[in-house]
């Protein structure tokens, strides 16, 4: 299959594909470019499967333009390869060599996201049943002879009950979700500039030229003070500073994971504050408050 076939097939990609999965991608760029194939036929080859990201590649590598770009558009999931690809071809770095550093950094932080969402499921997943308690305990109450719906719609104090009630419930799912979100990890890489450097100066690119590269693709910087504490080190050590440069994105994805598990483990404490705060107060207004007024209504002397 020549290049002009290729770009065809890319250019009118096969019915019925799914999406790409980004480290799939890279490992099967890596298979190619390591065997001698060029990187705009390995884009094309991989394009032919349909997917939109890769057919949006291939076109970029066709025409000589960086394919960094394009993937970053494609969404999260795709900006490791991006900054990779984009770092290597700027520093002339080999680019099978590159990609299969990567794929390490993109599998360790796919295992990182999968442990914290499943330490993050049966809290959430919890607060998330409890959040229903006040709604479950009208039915409850007219099983047990009360009339809680009439109290709530007829009676001016349930009324009041109702109103306050939902409006704590609403309260309490709006916390929740956002202790929720806020315990989730990060999009990005762990380690991501880390690795980019250590990309960069395995080239034999001076460090003036690498931070040049890196600071082109305008990535988060939180770890820059890390890096610029390793090319130090390396310098005075005689050291490459390439593979301390990846030891750091290691601990980095280490950290990320121990941090991930103990966000986890605190929101199942944290969750505690508004189920007690709102949600409690809420079952009491619309689950208890109705049937005690319906007692007292029903009680009541002419």
């Amino acid at each position: 299959m020549n290049v002009r076939t290729a770009g065809r097939s890319a250019r009118h990609p096969r019915e019925g594909t799914g999406s790409a999965d980004p480290i799939e991608t890279v490992l099967r760029l890596a298979v190619l470019l390591s065997g001698g194939t060029a990187p705009t036929l390995a884009w094309r080859y991989l394009a032919e499967s349909g997917d939109p990201t890769l057919c949006a590649a291939a076109d970029a590598a066709e025409q000589g333009r960086d394919v960094g770009p394009v993937l970053q558009e494609a969404g999260d999931a795709w900006g490791g390869l991006a900054a990779i690809w984009s770092v290597a071809v700027a520093a002339g770095a080999p680019l099978s060599d590159a990609l299969r550093s990567v794929v390490g950094a993109m599998r360790e932080t796919a295992e990182v996201t999968a442990d914290v969402r499943v330490a993050l499921a049966e809290p959430a997943a919890t607060a998330r049943l409890l959040g229903w308690l006040p709604l479950v305990g009208v039915p409850l109450g007219g099983l047990l002879g009360f009339d809680p719906i009439g109290t709530l719609l007829g009676d001016p104090l349930g009324q009041g009950c109702l109103v306050l009630g939902l409006i704590l419930m609403t309260t309490a799912y709006i916390w929740m979700r956002r202790l929720s979100r806020t315990a989730q990890p990060p999009p990005t890489i762990p380690g991501l500039e880390a690795e980019l450097w250590a990309v960069a100066l395995s080239a034999g690119v001076s460090v003036d030229r690498a931070r040049r590269v890196v600071d082109g693709l305008g990535i988060d910087r939180t770890g820059r003070a890390d890096v610029l504490r390793t090319l130090e080190l390396a310098t005075r050590a005689g050291v490459p500073a390439a593979e301390l440069l990846r030891g750091n994105a290691w601990i980095a994805r280490y950290r990320a994971r121990t941090d991930g598990r103990v966000a986890a483990a605190k929101l199942s404490t944290r969750l505690l504050v508004p189920l007690g705060v709102c949600t409690l107060p809420a079952f009491l207004l619309i689950a208890v408050v109705p049937a005690a007024l319906a007692v007292l209504r029903s009680t009541a002397l002419p």
